[in-house]
This record gives C-alpha cells, sequence and structure tokens, in this order.
C-alpha cells in the first residue's frame, strides 16, 4: 500500500447491489467495509433497512452497522467521527478500506469536509421537532424561510429531516446553517495529516431494474420479519421526527399495524416512496460526484454479486481499483 492513505467509496441508490459488490470486493481484495447508509446505523431494523445479514459479516468485516439507538438521532458529524476511526483501523490491519451505503452527505463529509456547526442545545432540537410533528414540515419550510431565507431556499418544503434540522441550527446558534457553511471547514479527511484519497465505484442501474428489486426486496423483508420490527420500535413510541421513524417501510408498517393500511396498500405506498427516493439518490450522484471523473468507475446494471460479470468486466472492475490502492502518495 502506498504511503498515502487510500479508500474505496462504493456508492449508488437504494436496492442497486452496493453491498454484493462491496462484499465481493472485500473477500478478492482483503477489505472491510464501512457503512456509509444513515438509516443502517440503526440497531433494531436490520431487516427493513436491509443491514448485511451475520453469514455476509462473518464473510468480511463489517463496521457501524446497527450500532446507534433508534432514540437517537446521528448527525452527519457523528458518522464522520466514526467513520474516521474506522479508516484508521482498517488501514493499520492492513486491510483495504471500503466505504457503503447511498447517503451522499455522509460521503461528501469526507471528501470535502463539513462546516464548523456547534453543538445545538437540546431546547433547540426539541423545538424543532415539536414544530414538525405539531405543523408538518411545509410550515416549518415557511418559519425557516421567515428565519432563514438563504437556507430555506435551498431545501425542498416536503424534505421534513433537512428542515428540522436547519431550524434547530437557526434556533440554537443565532445563525442560518447556510452561513455556517460558508465558514472554513474541517476539510476533507485526513491520517496524521495526511489526506486520504478516494476513488469511487458508483451504481448507477436502468429505472426498471431498480423497481423490481424494490419489489422483490419488500416482499423479503415482510418474510425475514419486517413487521415484526416495526411493531416493536412503535412500542417504544418514539418521536415521530427521529430519522429512524422515517425509514423507508417505517410509516407504511406502522399505519398497517394501526389499521390504517392493508397489507397490499403498505406494500405500493412503501415501494412508491423508495423508488421516488431511488431517482433522487441516483440524480444527486450523478451531478455531485464524489471523485474526480478519472477516479470513478460507474456500473450501469443492479449488482446480485461479482459472479454476475463476465470475465471482461470483472477484470475491469478489479484493475480499477487495484491501480487506485497501487497509485499515488510517494511509494510502498
Amino acid at each position: 500500500m502506498s504511503r498515502q492513505p487510500f479508500a474505496l467509496l462504493v456508492a449508488g441508490p437504494t436496492a442497486s447491489g452496493k453491498s454484493a459488490l462491496a462484499l465481493g470486493l472485500a473477500g478478492h481484495l482483503g477489505g472491510a467495509i464501512i457503512n456509509a447508509d444513515s438509516m443502517q446505523i440503526y440497531a433494531g431494523l436490520e431487516v427493513l433497512t436491509a443491514q448485511p445479514s451475520a453469514q455476509e459479516q462473518a464473510r468480511a468485516p463489517h463496521r457501524l452497522y446497527g450500532v446507534r439507538d433508534p432514540a437517537e438521532a446521528a448527525s452527519v458529524a457523528w458518522w464522520r467521527g466514526q467513520a474516521l476511526a474506522e479508516l484508521a483501523s482498517a488501514r493499520a490491519a492492513g486491510r483495504l478500506p471500503i466505504l457503503c451505503g447511498g447517503t451522499g452527505l455522509y460521503f461528501r463529509s469526507l471528501t470535502e469536509g463539513i462546516a464548523p456547526v456547534p453543538e445545538i442545545p437540546p431546547h433547540a432540537r426539541e423545538e424543532a421537532r415539536a414544530l414538525l410533528a405539531e405543523k408538518g414540515p411545509a410550515a416549518l419550510h415557511a418559519l425557516l424561510a421567515a428565519a432563514d431565507p438563504e437556507t430555506a431556499a435551498r431545501l425542498r418544503p416536503s424534505d421534513s429531516q433537512r428542515l428540522a434540522r436547519a431550524f434547530e441550527v437557526w434556533r440554537g446558534t443565532g445563525r442560518g446553517l447556510a452561513s455556517w457553511q460558508r465558514e472554513p471547514g474541517t476539510g476533507p479527511a485526513r491520517l496524521g495529516g495526511v489526506p486520504w484519497r478516494f476513488a469511487a465505484l458508483r451504481l448507477d442501474p436502468p429505472r426498471d431494474a431498480l423497481r423490481a428489486a424494490i419489489r422483490q426486496r419488500w416482499e423479503a423483508m415482510l418474510r425475514a420479519g419486517a413487521v415484526e420490527e416495526v411493531r416493536a420500535l412503535v412500542a417504544r413510541r418514539l418521536d415521530p421526527a427521529l430519522p429512524a421513524m422515517r425509514a423507508h417501510g417505517v410509516p407504511e408498517l406502522s399505519a398497517l399495524l394501526a389499521g390504517r393500511l392493508t397489507p397490499e396498500q403498505a406494500g405500493e405506498r412503501a415501494c412508491l416512496v423508495t423508488g421516488q427516493y431511488t431517482k433522487r439518490q441516483a440524480t444527486w450522484f450523478r451531478h455531485q460526484p464524489l471523485a474526480a471523473p478519472s477516479e470513478t468507475h460507474t456500473i450501469h446494471a443492479r449488482v446480485a454479486g461479482m459472479e454476475q460479470f463476465s470475465e471482461r468486466e470483472r477484470g475491469e472492475i478489479f484493475s480499477f481499483v487495484r491501480s487506485r490502492v497501487d497509485g499515488g502518495g510517494e511509494g510502498a
């Protein structure tokens, strides 16, 4: 390995096969997989968030899966700190760090850094959540627009999670999030003062393949116990504004358990919402690349495993990764 630390990013929309690709690479290249998905960090939602199974986790080291209680919202800053520690640990163990997920902001917190937003007081966070629950995201967007129009202009009125975050930052610091983001931030990830190098494998499968995969995954989740997971989560009576309570499938199965939706309605709604989300994810990754074009290899297929690729295609993928592992830096 070169002296400059290197990590591989495996990114793409939900149900595109990121985990299968990362696992195949980890097995062939001696990798450690680090979760970069904002929902897969939560414990108790292993089935519904499609976390790697125990058998899959036994095939290669997996980190930051199911490590956060759903009652505790995880910030990008928290995840970045955890990911930096896992990157360093993988490097020290002589393993290739493979960051795998669909949360663009997580990846960007490493490749570009994050703004120096102070710790938000609990009262500001509680007020933001209360307003969101009482008035809804559109009304919260209007309140934010009056207080912090610059940040509000960047957010969709339906994006409840980011609206709540923006409102709590303004309420807790007296400054808007956009204003904080203009301040010098942490900068790209570093190890002992040396910046990490990143290359990316980006999955961008056809829409019809994703829609079919989402439907198949939903049916598999139901067979594997997704309803029981949501039943246990609902029993905790957590704040509905918490990120885990809005994980794909949680609102729909909560409504099913409450008798407000039939199983067919819950499935249709969950698959529709997930499909809409994957479209936004794919657009984000296309227009906000995680690495330079020369450091990005795009796969236009849904990945079920490395065995689906032809010998030539596997060779291209492994050649791309190996050349980046060995390239750059000051030599071995």
